[in-house]
């Protein structure tokens, strides 16, 4: 008798455990449910719908008829060929973005809006916005877009996407297929991703949140509700979603935006190194007991490196005190600091580690100018002075930015402007970068520009209409 209360007992017990233990996993469910509810409620509000419209243009080709003669006198006709002009048809795309300021910048991926001839932004109350593109980057498969609401925008709040962990719950906004204002949940699956073949420069977070194509450019928010990557691509055997998805941290696409809006172009560092991973091998026959690192197989000479000391087989295995991780993060890293930053990097020589300084020198023929609707309207595209087309031209004691390029039938082309002329002022306000050149060109009243152009031998002054 006394066995079978004991069983009971232990019977009843055990059953208590398991209700409670139910209870409180139904508790962080119903916790978790509600934590995305409130993330998707904040979030929504700011996530957009990007429609673009492109002019494809397809070459035309066929035949011109000319008569003739053969040697027998009988008349015919020779088909020359030649290119006809060229087929013209728009084509439509979607993606996603999202507002990141009451003023309207909005960050989304290039890819959504690279070469539109027209694209138009569809708020989550079903407002719509024709937007510029202030800026993209195909690099990174970074673009920043503009819209303009005089009553202030919904925005979304940026996190740090270098503190994301492993496991943490991460959710996609957007428009799959275009189905707008779509959420989906999952855990970060991993960091670092920089060999995926995504961007040139890249250093994507994975994640098994359901991203399918219309994600493209849409933000992926940590349990906070704060943007921690814009979503871009997924891996595919089929086509649709199979659990592996790619995010640009945050924290990149933050210095390309930032560069575009304060500078008007993306500029990137190079320390002049030809680097390679460091296997299990290679760190055994160097000497070092971690199998981390980035071994140095060669120096470009004049560059960073070999003014800051750095030689061949040098292992760098730190830059600004964090570890590197694998060739594709760290050219990433150096990449996206800008030219002229000093780096500090702890490398592993001849058995030893030691402390370097570098200064960081500016990728030639890599930086990519802003887009500016002024700009597009006077027909001229330009350069900093010390740029590669710059140096090339070997101007000396001038300042001012230089024209590279200038379309036919512009405003700029009709007024007799041309490459590797310099402009100097803008409504008489000197300029001595692209930064201050695009700033007067925001603060030239519209209508009429005037302009101080120079060949190095003479000046004259420009006016151009931006009607």
């Amino acid at each position: 008798m006394k066995k079978t209360m004991i069983t009971l007992s232990l019977l009843l017990a055990t059953a208590t455990v398991l209700r409670a233990e139910e209870a409180a996993t139904k508790n962080v469910l119903r916790e978790t449910g509600n934590a995305f509810a409130a993330i998707a409620r904040q979030a929504l509000p700011a996530v957009v719908f990007i429609d673009v419209e492109t002019t494809i243009e397809v070459p035309q080709y066929g035949y011109r008829y000319q008569p003739f003669r053969d040697s027998w006198g009988r008349r015919g006709q020779l088909a020359i060929p030649q290119e006809l002009e060229p087929r013209k048809y728009s084509r439509e795309g979607q993606g996603t973005g999202f507002i990141i300021s009451k003023d309207g910048y909005i960050l989304t991926n290039n890819h959504v809006v690279n070469d539109a001839d027209r694209i138009t932004v569809i708020l989550a109350d079903e407002r719509r916005f024709s937007a510029k593109v202030i800026g993209s980057d195909p690099k990174t498969e970074v673009a920043l877009i503009k819209i303009e609401d005089p009553q202030g925008l919904p925005f979304l709040e940026l996190g740090d996407s270098d503190a994301l962990e492993v496991g943490e719950w991460v959710l996609a906004a957007g428009n799959p297929f275009g189905l707008s204002q779509t959420v989906t949940a999952g855990i970060v699956s991993a960091k670092g991703r920089s060999e995926v073949g995504i961007a040139e420069y890249g250093n994507f977070i994975q994640t098994d949140a359901a991203i399918n194509p219309g994600n493209s450019g849409g933000p992926l928010l940590d349990i906070d509700g704060k943007v921690v990557g814009i979503n871009t691509a997924i891996y595919t055997r089929s086509g649709g979603y199979m659990g592996i998805g790619f995010a640009i941290p945050i924290n990149q696409a933050i210095q390309i935006k930032d560069q575009l809006i304060q500078h008007g172009k993306i500029s990137r560092s190079v320390l002049g190194v030809y680097i390679q991973d460091v296997d299990e091998e290679l760190a055994r026959s160097f000497g070092l007991d971690e199998k981390a690192g980035i071994l140095i197989s060669q120096i470009v000479e004049d560059s960073a490196a070999e003014e800051a000391g750095l030689k061949e087989g040098d292992i760098i295995v730190e830059m600004d005190g964090k570890k590197v991780g694998k060739v594709g993060a760290f050219r990433s890293r150096v990449a996206s600091t800008l030219p002229n930053t000093k780096v500090k990097l702890k490398i592993f020589r001849n058995g030893k580690y030691k402390n370097v300084s570098a200064i960081t020198k500016e990728l030639e023929g890599d930086v990519v100018v802003a887009s500016s609707d002024v700009l597009d309207k006077l027909g001229l595209t330009v350069d900093d002075l010390d740029g590669e087309a710059g140096r090339s031209l070997r101007y000396k004691g001038e300042t001012g930015v230089l024209v590279t390029e200038v379309e036919q039938n512009s405003p700029a082309g009709k007024a007799g402007m041309q490459p590797g002329q310099i402009i100097t002022s803008v409504d008489r306000k000197p300029v001595a970068s692209i930064e201050e050149f695009m700033k007067a060109l925001s603060d030239a009243e519209s209508g009429k520009i005037l302009l101080l152009v120079t060949d190095g031998r003479a000046s004259r002054f420009v006016v151009l209409s931006t009607e």
